[in-house]
């Protein structure tokens, strides 16, 4: 069994910055990604930006500049930093990770990102 927890969603202004963690635990075997997805109302869940095992990554254009995604391997945290953030970048905010040695991918419950004034 693995948990992916999520922390560090919120409330925030347009232009500010949010800080998400994600801890993974249990029984990981191999980490072959790990990403942050998103989920706005009313639109299907989109990636946000990927980190692969060997570190490259990949991002979404709407949040290239603008978000980085980076990995504590030691502590199997993934973490997503959001600068100049936009009301379109409202959405609950989910982890992912994929354990290529039992080709399984694992989800976390959510965390919730609003931009607003």
């Amino acid at each position: 069994q693995v948990q992916l927890v999520e922390s560090g969603g919120g409330l925030v202004q347009p232009g500010g910055s949010l800080r998400l963690s994600c801890a993974a635990s249990g029984s990981i075997f191999k980490v072959d990604f790990m990403a942050w997805y998103r989920q706005a109302p009313g639109k299907e869940r989109e990636l946000v930006a990927q980190l692969s095992s060997s570190g490259s990554t990949n991002y979404a254009d709407s949040v290239k500049g603008r978000f980085t995604i980076s990995r504590d391997n030691a502590k199997n945290t993934v973490f997503l930093q959001m600068n100049s953030l936009k009301p379109e970048d409202t959405a609950v905010y989910y982890c992912n990770l994929l354990d290529g040695w039992v080709s399984t991918d694992y989800w976390g419950q959510g965390t919730q990102v609003t931009v607003s004034s």
